[in-house]
């Protein structure tokens, strides 16, 4: 290590295998746990002529802050799996069918029962804005969804398509 500060060298020498060992049990990946450590080291090599005790503490104070800084930036949001969560159409013209049933559906109901399912599923409207635009209560709104999604799911065609998913 060219240009390293004296002393750091043999830090590094003697030091490493306990602190990659530290940075493994923090992390439980190898090559994460190498970077762990790659990182601390460099930070220390930024610092060593302020080390004026025994280096190693402050080395592992840098590899568990860094440690806790990845992992409050890593984005836990999707997480892999060997199911998906929702089946592939097998062909295209099935979302045609599937949008056709719903709309015959959609209108087969009383015109107060879709106008609420328009306004609150398709239009994206709470239930007090569905409500102020019908001129009608929230409870009504509620009542009258409950009732709608209720005579979709009697519907043959529902079950039907239910059963092809």
């Amino acid at each position: 290590m060219a240009g390293a500060p004296e002393g750091f060298e043999e830090f590094v020498a003697g030091a490493s295998p306990r602190l990659l060992r530290t940075a493994y049990l923090l992390t439980r990946d190898q090559g994460h746990a190498e970077d762990l450590l790659q990182t601390a080291l460099a930070r220390a090599w930024s610092a060593w002529r302020r080390i004026t005790v025994d280096p190693e503490p402050y080395v592992r104070r840098i590899m568990v802050n860094t440690y806790a800084t990845w992992w409050r930036r890593r984005w836990r949001g999707e997480e892999p799996t060997p199911l998906l969560p929702e089946g592939a159409s097998a062909a295209p013209q099935d979302a045609v069918a599937e949008r056709e049933w719903l709309w015959q559906a959609l209108g087969e109901l009383p015109r107060r029962q879709r106008a609420v399912l328009v306004l609150r599923f398709f239009e994206d409207m709470t239930e007090a804005q569905a409500a102020g635009v019908l001129g009608c209560s929230v409870g009504t709104v509620k009542s009258q969804t409950s009732k709608a999604l209720a005579k979709l799911r009697l519907d043959e065609r529902f079950s039907a398509e239910e059963s092809r998913r």
